[in-house]
């Protein structure tokens, strides 16, 4: 396919990347060029501005929030510019409110659009093994589905309302989050009582909660090691307050979400914002004045 890229962080270059190998023209686009470079490298025509990346069959983009998003998309007028027909693919985590009126925009300037948030971190997507939720027009997703298949494991089909993609993406960092929370105050508990944290890793991995979440970020918690970060701290904050948003627009209270929010404002305000996500565990510790 003939695609355009835009937003090459950590995220967008492994994807863009992978995109590449699997045969597919791929133009690149980044807000600073120093990303382009080495997708250059392995054969990406990269342009000067985004409205040259919003081209050919469909363009996928990876940027880091809404505003970044916003300005971008919406603000510059780039959807009323855009070829009639393409498909827009936005693999960001972004909030349900700008989801929905993205819905809204790309129908009123002709453009297909899809949403499709993924499940993992740099290092995932760098393996092509990314969880991919896409949401959107079942033709519209049909015609992208060989790059998603280069980028990703597996599509998980959600339904044709793109919001949705977004509304499940959130929800599973709600869980993910609150995960974190609950070993990193466990782990200082059992600490306190002078039993070895690795041990305690050990015992709950290997019988109540086997699989990536605790084995990871219980990994680095027990070691005390937050860098270099897979998923920054506020990166995370980031997403709590979107799924609590999300979920506030439903009535629906998420009373665990606000403890990990605000134990992730107490991160920040230490200076731990760039940290990884698991510095939960070291704010956990140091309530415990450990």
């Amino acid at each position: 396919m003939d695609i355009g890229f835009i937003g090459l962080g950590g995220m967008g270059s492994a994807m863009a990347g992978n995109a590449l190998k699997a045969g597919h023209a791929v133009r690149v686009w980044n807000r600073s060029p120093g990303p382009t470079k080495a997708l250059a490298d392995q054969g990406a025509s990269v342009v000067d501005t985004p409205e040259q990346a919003f081209a050919g069959d469909a363009v996928f983009s990876m940027l880091a929030d809404d505003t970044a998003l916003r300005t971008v998309l919406v603000d510059g007028g780039l959807l009323r510019q855009a070829p009639k027909g393409i498909v827009h693919v936005n693999m960001a985590t972004i909030s349900v409110a700008l989801a929905e009126e993205l819905t809204a925009l790309h129908a009123q300037h002709g453009v297909a659009y899809v949403a499709a948030p993924v499940l993992g971190r740099p290092d995932v997507a760098a393996a092509g093994k990314l969880n991919i939720f896409a949401a959107g027009p079942g033709e519209a997703i049909d015609r992208v589905q060989p790059v998603l298949d280069a980028i990703g494991q597996k599509t998980w089909r959600v339904g044709t309302t793109p919001q949705h993609a977004n509304v499940l993406k959130l929800a599973v960092n709600f869980m993910l989050a609150s995960a974190i929370e609950t070993f990193g105050e466990a782990a200082a508990m059992v600490s306190g009582h002078g039993i070895d944290q690795q041990m305690f890793l050990d015992l709950i991995t290997s019988t109540l909660f086997p699989g990536p979440v605790y084995q990871g970020y219980g990994k680095l918690i027990v070691e005390d090691r937050y860098e270099p970060a897979l998923f920054k701290a506020r990166l995370g904050l980031k997403d709590v307050r979107l799924a609590l948003a999300a979920a506030e627009a439903v009535n629906t209270p998420l009373p665990v979400g606000s403890v990990v929010r605000d134990n992730l404002i107490d991160a920040i305000a230490h200076g731990e914002g760039d940290k990884d996500f698991a510095v939960l565990g070291k704010v956990a510790a140091r309530r415990a004045g450990r």
